[in-house]
């Protein structure tokens, strides 16, 4: 028998670490949400195993990124063998201004400790519970569930976010298209322990060609532990059997039913690959699995929201998959968290589509070209194929939230990833910060005002806190007193106020922020939640520019937010 309850704000369906970021943002931004996922535990598979510098910078804003950083292992490079010998050496090297290189981490672990942050933060997954159906209207989204128990529910929530993978119940429902295709071949993976000498820290990409022209190729990512590889490579003939069908729905990606190859198949692949002899053991797990290339129509309709791979999935070339869900899902929280606490009309959350399909287009094309052709399929220069793959290219310039481009041309204008900086220092701490710092555990926007009149910093700081609507303001200044200082001013509710004098002092003493950001004489900066700026705008401007950001992201600047509730 089912029963009728409205108990949380949003409901979250599947606990992947798409799922989980959507819960751990809501719940960093104070808004109550259920986590459900139909699976009994979280599965023990390295499925997603590379983690970007860009989601590495979320995770610090949000405060998990020390535990992250305990858990994973570096990923310094990639090695290139074709039939045995070094081709090409990859070195992933950022530049000195990105704080956080390449890393792998197995999505169980991953899963982990995002589960272990939002139950910090009051919200446990609700294990082997499935979402039957949902309807919608106007007002809110009415879901069927089916408890562990066995029990059916009836829920009433505000919204709903699907991030239940690429045979999303919520997508189907919601009538999404989801249009692509699919590579013929099967593949396999392990997690496996190899015995050679080859440096641990870099993956390695080893192919033969056949007499016909053809290449068959085996890709190792490191793993935590010695010598611990996620390996992966094409199905042999005699292992495959009849595709997957894919739940049903046509859609074949992913981890295949069925049991999966031995150790010993997957060491006969490896003496006829790799590039230097390997005794293969430890086998931890292994699977049979397809690639498929599709990318939903729109990314939601009415209450209803997909993220991760419900809307976009692809080859698992250069680890985009996961990290591409991770900030859908970042993006989609800190609105919907505006909205729900009524600092914000509904009309923002139809940004989450026009911002972030562009961006799962994008990532589709390029994964897909660079399974088929290599990273050469791509001409741009080595350094911008980088920062590229590691999604610290991903903006929003010239879309419905960026507003006008004030500064020199190349400056970090509205819409794009706010740099992170060194060198900021107080008087009390004997060591430089980073902005990371001073943004962390913020969850709302946060103002930068640099300059160097200290006057005017006081004033634009106190015109800054006369503007409401935004969630946990900071006004911070940058370059005040000749040498750079930061006048730090703190609001939740943005109300109006003086500066406080005895507010910490952080002095841009190395110049990186001015190197960075450019400013054109004193100028101020909106930082969104999701680390994108927001606004660029003159420092004499401060209240009536940060009006227009607001009137630009349909916040309401005279309305007071709903308190956060947080645990």
């Amino acid at each position: 028998m089912a029963h009728h309850r409205t108990t949380t704000d949003v409901l979250i369906v599947g606990a992947g670490p798409v799922g989980l970021s959507a819960a751990a943002e809501l719940r960093r931004h104070g808004v109550h949400c259920r986590l459900v996922d139909r699976l009994p535990a979280r599965l023990p598979y390295a499925k997603a195993v590379g983690i970007q510098p860009r989601t590495l910078e979320l995770w610090d804003r949000m405060g998990l990124v020390r535990s992250v950083l305990e858990a994973a292992v570096p990923l310094r490079g990639q090695l290139v063998y074709v039939d045995g010998r070094e081709r090409d050496r990859i070195e992933l090297t950022m530049p000195p201004e990105v704080p956080y290189g390449f890393a792998a981490l197995p999505q169980y672990e991953t899963e982990r400790l995002l589960e272990e942050y939002v139950a910090r933060r009051g919200t446990v997954i609700e294990r082997g519970t499935e979402l039957l159906s949902f309807t919608q209207d106007r007002d809110g989204v009415t879901a069927r569930l089916r408890t562990a128990s066995g029990a059916d529910e009836e829920l009433r929530v505000p919204y709903l976010i699907g991030c239940d993978g690429a045979h999303s119940v919520v997508r189907k429902t919601l009538g999404l298209s989801f249009e692509g295709g699919a590579f013929q071949e099967a593949y396999m993976l392990g997690d496996v322990v190899a015995a050679w000498d080859l440096p641990h820290a870099y993956g390695i990409r080893s192919s033969r060609r056949a007499a016909d022209g053809s290449a068959d190729v085996l890709v190792c990512i490191p793993l935590p532990g010695e010598g611990r590889y996620r390996m992966s490579m094409k199905l042999p003939p005699e292992l495959a059997g009849s595709p997957d069908a894919g739940a049903g729905d046509g859609v074949a990606h992913g981890l295949q039913s069925g049991g999966g190859p031995g150790l010993a198949d997957l060491q006969d692949v490896v003496d006829r690959l790799a590039p230097r002899p390997a005794r293969l053991s430890g086998l931890r797990w292994s699977s049979v699995f397809r690639i498929s290339h599709r990318i939903v129509d729109r990314y939601g309709r009415g209450r209803v929201f997909v993220a991760g791979d419900a809307a976009h999935i692809h080859p698992p070339t250069g680890a985009q998959g996961m990290n591409t869900g991770v900030q859908d899902a970042c993006n989609l929280a800190w609105k919907l968290a505006l909205v729900v606490r009524g600092g914000a009309g509904p009309e923002l959350l139809g940004t989450y589509d026009a911002e972030r399909r562009p961006v799962g287009e994008e990532v589709v094309g390029r994964t897909v070209r660079h399974a088929v052709r290599g990273i050469e399929a791509d001409p741009e220069d080595r350094r911008t194929l980088l920062l590229r793959e590691a999604q610290l290219l991903v903006g929003y310039r010239g879309g419905p939230l960026s507003g006008a481009p004030y500064g020199p041309e190349d400056a970090p204008q509205p819409g794009d990833r706010a740099p992170d900086c060194a060198g900021l220092t107080t008087p009390v701490a004997a060591f430089p910060l980073r902005l990371l710092d001073v943004l962390r555990d913020r969850p709302g926007h946060v103002v930068l005002l640099y300059g160097s009149d200290g006057r005017a910093l006081a004033d634009a700081a106190a015109a800054a806190r006369t503007v409401g609507g935004l969630a946990s303001v900071a006004v911070l200044a940058a370059g005040a007193d000749g040498g750079g200082g930061i006048y730090g001013v703190h609001g939740a509710d943005g109300a109006a106020g003086p500066v406080d004098p005895s507010l910490p002092v952080y002095r841009d003493a190395a110049g990186e922020f001015a190197r960075l950001y450019l400013p054109d004489g004193a100028t101020g900066f909106l930082v969104r939640p999701d680390g994108q700026l927001g606004g660029r705008f003159p420092l004499a401007g401060t209240a009536d520019a940060l009006s227009g950001c607001l009137r630009a992201l349909s916040v309401r600047p005279d309305t007071p937010l709903r308190d956060p509730v947080v645990p």
